[in-house]
């Protein structure tokens, strides 16, 4: 299959960083090495040759399974090519249309790696010059919007130019090989499906930790935030994966109409339940990785008297007939006591305890980790082999642990390669349809509005810690506690 892929943004972080970076893995493992061109697009004055080389130096400095020598890298460059670009001027577009029309590419893909007040803008540019035929994809990576109103503004001057079927919004979680066997093991097997509902499941917990803090990003955080930037889509999409109903096929809109009914069933927030179920915190100096870090108002670019929060923890509930009664939580932050993220399913204690003196926990646990590394545990209790344990009759936890590096080895596919590899081919089933964004905005805009009419500053927590304390006594209402080791 031909292609062509054309990146706006091309000397940005997440081109040289990522996009970049997968196209090559794919190439040198032999996908796409046959029949595909890439353009870089930025202001830069540079040329093809200068631009590769550009990649190169970036390219000694990322971490890989494999580093790659000069030799590949060199046939990969000879698909790479260049134009200076400014998204304002008209003439642009031409030759970028000029580009494309060189030859016949069986799908053109247009990455949006900018800001996403240029979405609309680029393609606006890109139907002057009659680049929103049929063949074309549109990729627009996250944040699409800050909130309800701009989201929707962006999606309905998008979908005015390009189909819903030719628009791929990018959320890389959606990409993870761990998330693909989340799926695998809901709908894959018969094991867990009898007891994947509210009679089972204690509760659900969620978590997506950063260790680092906002590592000279601060003016952009300052208009995001941990809400718009993690819950509104990384989280609520690995939920709504959680939660939702078997799909009636592996196809991408029935996939999606699922994840849809879950996020039209998350219950609402109004004021006093925000200040209830939501809790906001700012990190503040201390100790990360043992070496002293400023406080999130001491980094630059960042306002002294900023209320945005670093933290976020929402409890929720999804008000249906698997799921009533059943707290969801939700926690991501950054700079706390390590970086990872994992999907935790509590289950019930049994309902007549018939050992004595069993260890804690004494309830069943489905671990998923999906960073650092990919891994299901599943926690039991057994009964001890030890002879002190054994002779008073007493049942200890032990865990089934899958690692899949050990497993499968450590060639996998990175998330950006994945949903690459899918824009090319026209597969919609790994990204974000426009009513699901919407109703994922619905769900966090009372809580925005909530914090908007609050004079109260988000609650501080230490660097390197796990997050203020109000987090955890959400989570010890429904008897349950966050795990600290992840």
């Amino acid at each position: 299959m031909s292609y062509d892929i054309v990146f706006f943004g091309a000397t940005g972080d997440l081109t040289w960083r990522k996009l970049m970076p997968a196209l090559f893995e794919a190439f040198r493992h032999g996908w796409g090495s046959q029949g595909g061109r890439i353009l870089g697009l930025a202001r830069e004055a540079r040329d093809k040759v200068s631009y590769r080389e550009l990649l190169w130096e970036r390219f000694q400095g990322l971490t890989w399974e494999v580093q790659p020598d000069r030799a590949e890298f060199d046939l990969f460059a000879q698909t790479i090519d260049y134009q200076r670009f400014d998204i304002a001027d008209p003439n642009g577009f031409s030759l970028l249309a000029d580009w494309v029309g060189q030859r016949d590419a069986d799908a053109v893909v247009m990455y949006l790696a900018t800001a996403p007040n240029l979405f609309v803008q680029a393609c606006e540019g890109l139907a002057a010059v009659g680049l929103n035929k049929a063949k074309v994809r549109v990729v627009l990576e996250k944040p699409l919007g800050h909130d309800l109103a701009s989201a929707r503004e962006i999606n309905d001057a998008v979908r005015r130019l390009f189909s819903e079927r030719q628009i791929f919004r990018i959320d890389h979680y959606l990409g993870k090989q761990s998330v693909q066997n989340l799926m695998a093991l809901r709908f894959g097997n018969a094991l867990f499906e009898p007891l994947w509902r509210r009679e089972a499941i204690a509760d659900v917990q969620i978590t997506i930790a950063e260790d680092l803090g906002v590592e000279g990003r601060g003016g952009y955080y300052e208009h995001s935030g941990a809400l718009r930037d993690m819950v509104q889509n990384h989280l609520l999409q690995l939920l709504c994966i959680v939660a939702m109903e078997p799909p009636a096929s592996n196809d991408a809109d029935s996939i999606r109409d699922e994840k849809l009914k879950v996020l039209r069933c998350l219950k609402r927030f109004d004021l006093p339940t925000v200040n209830a179920n939501v809790v906001r915190g700012q990190y503040r100096a201390g100790i990360a990785a043992g070496i002293a870090v400023p406080g999130y108002l001491e980094e630059p670019g960042v306002d002294p008297d900023s209320r945005t929060e670093t933290f976020v923890a929402v409890r929720t509930e999804i008000e249906n007939w698997r799921w009533a009664g059943v707290p969801f939580l939700l926690r991501t932050g950054k700079r706390l006591g390590a970086r990872g993220a994992e999907i935790v399913i509590n289950f019930r204690p049994v309902p007549h305890p018939i050992f004595e003196g069993t260890e804690a926990p004494a309830r069943n646990r489905l671990v998923i980790s999906l960073q650092p590394d990919d891994t299901i545990e599943l926690h039991l209790l057994a009964k001890a082999s030890n002879r002190a344990k054994a002779e008073q009759g007493r049942l200890v936890p032990v865990k089934l642990n899958l690692d899949f590096r050990q497993t499968f080895g450590t060639e996998t596919i990175e998330a950006y390669e994945r949903l690459l590899r899918k824009v090319i081919a026209g597969r919609l089933d790994l990204f974000v349809r426009f009513d699901e964004q919407m109703a994922a905005w619905e769900w966090v805009t009372p809580i925005l509005d909530a914090w908007s009419q609050d004079p109260t500053p988000p609650r501080p927590y230490a660097a390197g810690s796990w997050g203020p304390p109000g987090a955890s006594a959400l989570a010890a209402r429904d008897g349950s506690s966050w795990p600290e080791e992840i």
